[in-house]
């Protein structure tokens, strides 16, 4: 399932949050609705399908453990994770009995919050960690990849260079996204290193050029199966 086809609801009251949160969460693939108070929170559940919400507690209007509660009071079953400078026990016990899923601190790192973010949604919406393209196939909760039913060993990076192509399977992965979620490299590099991993990847599953993962001239890359 792409990530495109879930949106998260960013509730959340201070402005350089919202934007810090949007703006990572958009990089990487999922679509975001913003509420800047409790009222209008409810207000956007009630008229979309939210498949996961960052509650911020001290929501202006309506605080955000009293969106919580009024959401499960209405049967709204997708994750919620608590965003808050709130951390005593007693605060955690609160909100997570509350109904929420989860309760992360401010000042917060977003490659933890984003771990927290995949688990609840791959959970609750029972994704499932095997992707295929062909006959290649992975498993990612096993970190396992086949070809035609035989297991290939790959590199690290190998393996999450394949990954991140099947993942977004039909859409042309530009070289600089490519460098920037699998190398974790934000400035200017040469591209050719893909060039070189891309033909160890396709020697090893045996894969003729351009066979399921096409090179596009000056652009990038695309898995694709027609």
């Amino acid at each position: 399932m792409q990530k495109s086809s879930f949106k998260i609801l960013i509730a959340e009251d201070q402005a350089e949050i919202v934007k810090f949160l949007k703006q990572g969460l958009t990089e990487e693939g999922y679509n975001c609705v913003c509420a800047k108070n409790g009222i209008e929170a409810i207000d956007i559940v009630n008229k979309e399908t939210i498949s996961l919400i960052l509650l911020d507690w001290m929501m202006p209007k309506l605080k955000g453990i009293e969106v919580c509660k009024a959401l499960r009071s209405k049967n709204f079953k997708a994750p919620i994770i608590f965003l808050t400078a709130k951390d005593t026990v007693e605060d955690t016990i609160e909100g997570l009995k509350s109904g929420a899923n989860d309760y992360v601190k401010k000042p917060f790192n977003f490659e933890e919050l984003l771990a927290r973010i995949e688990t609840h949604l791959r959970i609750y919406h029972n994704i499932d960690d095997v992707l295929e393209l062909g006959h290649i196939k992975i498993n990612d909760s096993k970190h396992q990849v086949f070809s035609s039913k035989i297991e290939i060993n790959l590199t690290e990076k190998e393996y999450n260079f394949l990954k991140y192509l099947m993942q977004n399977k039909g859409q042309v992965c530009e070289r600089n996204a490519i460098l920037e979620h699998v190398w974790d490299i934000n400035f200017d590099y040469d591209s050719s290193v893909l060039d070189v991993f891309m033909n160890a990847i396709r020697k090893k599953l045996n894969l003729q050029k351009d066979e399921l993962i096409k090179t596009v001239r000056g652009v990038g890359f695309i898995a694709d199966e027609q």
